[in-house]
């Protein structure tokens, strides 16, 4: 059993699908980091993911969202999605440690970060959904 962090251990799991365009349906857990606090902190210092689980960072109002990998121990894959739930980005695996800014590229409401190489693994692209309370269809 991995000890979680006071951080860590806040943060509330939810559950959340995403759904290709050729149907696939795949069940996460995720957690949600909803304070500012949460959010600075996201999956820093972690040296694990779980291949469905992940962290859901929503901003509420469509922007430019940008994210880095500070202090992040494992590759991840970004993914950017529209207030209705539809990922209009990927950036696939991320470099750990890196100060690099990766940016939505267009306004989104939230970022999904799961374990690098998995939405390709997927098949996740572009125009699929996320389907989770954050967003509204």
């Amino acid at each position: 059993m991995q000890l979680l962090s006071p951080a860590e251990a806040k943060l509330k799991r939810e559950p959340a699908t995403l759904v290709t365009a050729a149907g696939q349906r795949y069940e996460f857990t995720i957690e949600v980091a909803e304070s500012e606090q949460d959010k600075a902190m996201g999956l820093m210092f972690r040296t694990s993911i779980g291949e469905r689980e992940g962290m859901l960072f929503p901003y509420g109002e469509p922007r430019e969202i940008t994210m880095w990998m500070k202090n992040t121990y494992i590759p991840l894959d970004m993914v950017f999605i529209r207030a209705d739930g539809t990922i209009h980005r990927i950036e696939a695996r991320t470099e750990p440690f890196s100060e690099k800014v990766i940016a939505s590229r267009g306004n989104v409401t939230a970022v999904l970060e799961i374990a690098g190489g998995l939405a390709e693994k997927l098949g996740l692209k572009p125009g699929d959904k996320v389907v989770h309370r954050a967003f509204k269809p």
